[in-house]
This record gives C-alpha cells, structure tokens and sequence, in this order.
C-alpha cells in the first residue's frame, strides 16, 4: 500500500505561484511513477505532470510545459510540485497519486492505483 496525504493549498493572485506538497509512504516499489493531477469545477480530472523514481525524470502536460517544475525529496519522503505564472485557470482539486508501472505518463490517468485525497486551489484575477 501506499499513503499519499498532500498540502499547500490556498488561494493565490494570478502571476503569483505555488508550491503543493505531497507526504509519501508505504511500500516504495509500488510507487514508481508518482504524478500530480488536478479536477476543476465541473471538467474531468487532468494529469499535469509525472516523476519517475528509477530514472529520475519527470513529464509535464503542456497546460503547465515551461512553468511547473516536480521533484522527489527522498529524505522528507515527500514530492513537491512548483508552479509559476498562475492564471485563473490553474484553480482546481490538487491530488497526488502513484503507481508502480514502468510507464509513467499523466495522460493516462487509468494506470494510477493510490490516490491522495487532494488539496484546492484558487487562483484569483
């Protein structure tokens, strides 16, 4: 099993940024790809970006390309996800979710099994 409990969400100004954490335990193998997804009101939940524990990698949607950042800190056991230039459009349900599958993609939200239980935020114009 895995335990995924995320924080850091709050309301923001546009322009501004954010940075979401995601506390992580439990079985280490079974949480190899680790992503974060977000569900605005009304619209089907949206991965946004993946980090891959064997390789060190990370995959990001073009909805956050050039402004987001994730990584993994090890030692806190915990994954942090950064984002820069928000716009009112980045408001939503924050979830951080985890596999263990090779492939780590945030397109296809189906391969993620664990599931935190999300963190909003409100970006304001």
């Amino acid at each position: 099993q895995v335990r995924l409990v995320e924080s850091g969400g709050g309301s923001v100004q546009a322009g501004g940024s954010l940075k979401l954490s995601c506390a992580v335990s439990g079985n280490t193998d079974l949480r190899r790809c680790m992503g974060w997804f977000r569900q605005a009101p009304g619209k089907e939940r949206e991965g946004i970006g993946t980090y891959d524990d064997v390789f060190d990698r990370t995959r990001y949607s073009d909805s956050v390309k050039g402004r987001s950042s994730i990584s993994l800190d090890n030692a806190r056991n915990t994954l942090y996800l950064h984002i820069d230039s928000l716009k009112p459009e980045d408001t939503g349900m924050y979830y951080c979710a985890a596999h263990k599958w090779a492939r780590c993609d945030p397109s296809i939200r189906s391969d993620f099994e664990y599931w935190g239980q999300g963190t909003q935020v409100t970006v304001s114009s």
